[in-house]
């Protein structure tokens, strides 16, 4: 009789080498592991191999790159999405992607089960899960660090190092890590050990070697650069006039903006769970594009349109956060989105210098900005005329001054 099949999330490290080789023995199955390639760069190297000395029967290392910047990234940035008002949410977009493709895969190979290595304390347990729910409710989850069985074997790293060693799982790891990463095409996300004391500076002298993707802000050129963005309907087109996918705009942003030390965060966020945790993040090239995108918002959506969209942010923020990307109220708010971003077109110049994200001129074939009408001095076409605004601030007044008789009169 044919073993049941796993599909694990794999990433070649120390708890999911760990946790592939503790589910072969556990439930006598098949492994099938999958990598998403969603911009780790080297982290990949030599992954293949480690899958299966480990034990796998096989291994996906899927390219998703392009699609996360097409099918993800760009959405999100659509929607202005900004979690608690700083974080871009870069580990956040990535798992429902992650979990579509493993769900696809498990379909493939005739898997019951898919499998993840989050810990019973974070976001990116959720995440995975209600993506599976959402797209393959009939299979079920293995989630190892929620399980009293696992943690009873392995109540620290201590414990996986030497199961590691026993079993001859080709790892490297060390009893005492100073601090965990994440790291995909949009951002680079830095946590726990030393970081957990919010007190601490990871941007001191002495830990400027923590960060990947960008200078400090002080040792960033000391001149500014320009750099013009183009948007068609949202979406950033090119770069300093050359044509650009999504993916190639990430990426080229991401090396500008590390070189001028841009998008470095350090926050102390809400997980969905209940507790506060603290993360640091570097988003350079998002941090670019959130901005850029923001300016050509301001000079070709509507106020009304853009109010209204603006005022479902935090709503959109949270659901990417909490891993409802396919939930339908996120899809709704989605076509809202995009039916606002069919004129956000046109040309965003930006100055970038030693970590800031200057804005340095807007221009659109369709912008609403007419400065005939906003001009202080006379206006040429006589569309405004100020003498209407007596009857404006009349009618708007009404209310405050019924409610402030309302009050002297009780006080009398």
């Amino acid at each position: 009789m044919a073993k049941e099949k796993i599909v694990l999330a794999y990433s070649g490290g120390l708890d999911t080498s760990v946790i592939l080789k503790w589910l072969k023995e556990t439930y006598d199955a098949e492994i099938i592991a999958f990598t998403a390639d969603i911009g780790q760069k080297d982290e990949l190297d030599g992954l293949e191999e480690k899958a299966l000395a480990t034990g796998a029967s096989k291994i996906y290392i899927d390219d998703l790159r392009a699609e996360f910047a097409k099918d993800f990234i760009n959405p999100m940035f659509q929607a202005a999405a900004l979690y608690e008002g700083q974080y871009l949410l870069g580990t956040s977009i990535a798992r429902p992607l992650i979990a579509k493709r493993m769900v696809e895969i498990a379909r493939a190979e005739g898997a019951t089960a898919i499998a993840h290595g989050a810990t019973g304390k974070g976001n990116d347990q959720v995440r995975f899960e209600l993506t599976a729910a959402a797209l393959a409710p009939e299979l079920s989850v293995i989630a190892p660090w929620r399980l009293e069985q696992f943690r009873e074997e392995f109540p620290g790293r201590a414990e996986m190092i030497a199961y590691a060693e026993k079993h001859n799982i080709p790892v490297t790891a060390s009893a005492a890590k100073p601090y965990s990463t994440d790291r995909n095409l949009l951002h680079i996300s830095f946590e726990s050990g030393m970081l957990e004391d919010p007190w601490f500076d990871p941007a001191a002298d002495d830990n400027k070697g923590m960060y990947v993707l960008s200078v400090a802000p002080e040792d960033a050129p000391d001149q500014a650069e320009y750099i013009e963005l183009e948007f068609a309907a949202g979406d950033c087109v090119a770069i300093n006039g050359t044509k650009l996918s999504p993916l190639e705009v990430m990426e080229t942003l991401n090396e500008i903006g590390g070189k001028h030390g841009i998008g470095r965060v350090d926050m102390v966020e809400n997980r969905f769970v209940g507790m506060k945790s603290r993360g640091v993040y570097e988003t350079p090239g998002g941090t670019i594009l959130f901005t850029a995108h923001r300016k050509m918002e301001s000079l070709t959506m509507d106020r009304d349109v853009m109010h209204l969209r603006d005022s479902l942010i935090s709503k959109y923020a949270s659901l990417v956060y909490n891993g409802f990307w396919f939930a339908p109220e996120r899809l709704a708010i989605q076509a809202l989105v995009s039916e606002s971003q069919k004129n956000v077109s046109g040309t965003v110049r930006l100055k970038l210098y030693k970590g800031n994200v200057i804005g340095a001129g807007v221009k659109s074939p369709v912008s609403l900005y007419n400065p005939d009408i906003a001009t202080m001095e006379a206006d040429p076409t006589k569309a405004y005329d100020q003498g209407d605004a007596t009857g404006f601030i009349r009618l708007n007044a009404l209310r405050l001054k019924v409610g402030s008789g309302v009050e002297q009169n009780a006080k009398k």
